[in-house]
């Protein structure tokens, strides 16, 4: 179709606001600060003499955890003969391929990439961000942790960063033990909170415990914590060890910790799993609890799994939001400010 001049200004100032969606979601300034952001955090493993590595998004396998829906594509393989379709997922994390170079003897590396998770979008989600992780063989969860403390005065320019347990942090708030045998009273407190139990729910009709632990932590205590200092949050609950080793004093608890500042929960990170049994029986216990939810099931990393049968050390590795800490650094309230192009006026 042939547009002279004056027809195709009217076909744009009709199709302005639409045609305005070219533009950036984040200001050129703030782009340029990530820039420099990013380039602060990778001198600072580089000083650490910690390897920066590059992995696939694309995988063949998707992440069991109950609560992360992952995207899904297809590789079309075409012969003279036939077509046939490989499924892949775009990975939420480069966790796996991560622990497969652990696995492979490599040493201590870190990672800057996307990862993506379908169905979250929001002033602190977007379906597709970008991951801080890093992985040190030989350290425990609480080498780690100084090691993240390190990083977090330097990336944030603080003093001080708090610690808590995550028992006494949930004592201290919600005056209730977080144990199976408070089941009544964390109900009625999650009833005192507001929280509506239909996300609780088994397909049977009773009420998760560990989705009851999650929301009354996420309801009942980090609104209270983190808005001065980074705080870490250590040793939750063996219900929700996810990939960690229990603590060897105490198997009730993992060695597991979240990092909550401004907030904010911006890093998850752990003792990791080496046991190949065990963390075989954890996937096919994520299987079930997301059956019992509802939710589709899926085959296991078979390939990350016959990796921890490598004679691997112990290790510790985090996860950080990198989105989430730009944020915060330039006191951005949305994380689209913070990223170039974002879907949230398309969804």
């Amino acid at each position: 179709m042939f547009y002279n001049d004056q027809s195709l200004f009217f076909f744009i100032g009709l199709n302005m606001k639409k045609i305005n969606n070219w533009k950036p979601t984040a200001k050129n300034i703030n782009l340029i600060k990530r820039a420099e952001i990013i380039n602060k955090i990778r001198s600072f493993f580089y000083n650490l003499n910690i390897l920066e590595v590059d992995t696939p998004i694309l995988s063949q396998f998707r992440v069991s955890e109950v609560y992360l829906e992952s995207f899904i594509t297809y590789f079309n393989k075409t012969n003279n003969a036939a077509s046939t379709l490989l499924h892949l997922w775009l990975t939420t994390s480069p966790e796996y391929y991560m622990k497969r170079l652990i696995s492979s003897h490599i040493g201590p590396i870190y990672q800057i990439c996307h990862s993506f998770r379908n169905n979250e979008i929001g002033k602190n989600h977007h379906p597709e961000f970008t991951m801080l992780e890093w992985y040190r063989p030989f350290y425990n969860m609480y080498d780690l942790i100084e090691e993240v403390e390190l990083f977090l005065k330097m990336i944030f320019c603080v003093s001080h960063v708090k610690r808590f347990s995550y028992q006494n942090i949930f004592f201290r708030y919600l005056q209730i033990k977080p144990t199976i045998k408070n089941y009544i009273k964390l109900i009625n407190k999650s009833q005192i909170l507001g929280v509506d139990n239909l996300v609780l729910l088994n397909k049977d009709g009773t009420t998760n415990f560990n989705s009851l632990l999650e929301v009354l932590f996420l309801f009942g205590v980090e609104p209270y914590i983190g808005h001065v200092y980074p705080t870490i949050i250590y040793h939750y609950p063996a219900i929700q060890a996810g990939n960690a080793t229990l603590n060897n004093l105490n198997s009730n608890v993992a060695d597991r910790f979240e990092v909550f500042f401004k907030g904010l929960e911006i890093g998850n990170g752990c003792q990791e799993l080496t046991d190949y049994y065990e963390q075989k029986k954890r996937f096919e216990h994520d299987n079930i609890e997301r059956m019992n939810l509802g939710y589709q099931i899926y085959p296991i990393d078979t390939k990350f799994l016959y990796s921890l049968l490598q004679n691997i050390p112990n290790y510790s590795g985090v996860a950080i939001g990198l989105d989430r800490v730009i944020m915060i650094l330039l006191k951005c309230n949305h994380i689209k400010d913070v990223i170039s192009f974002s879907l949230h006026d398309s969804v």
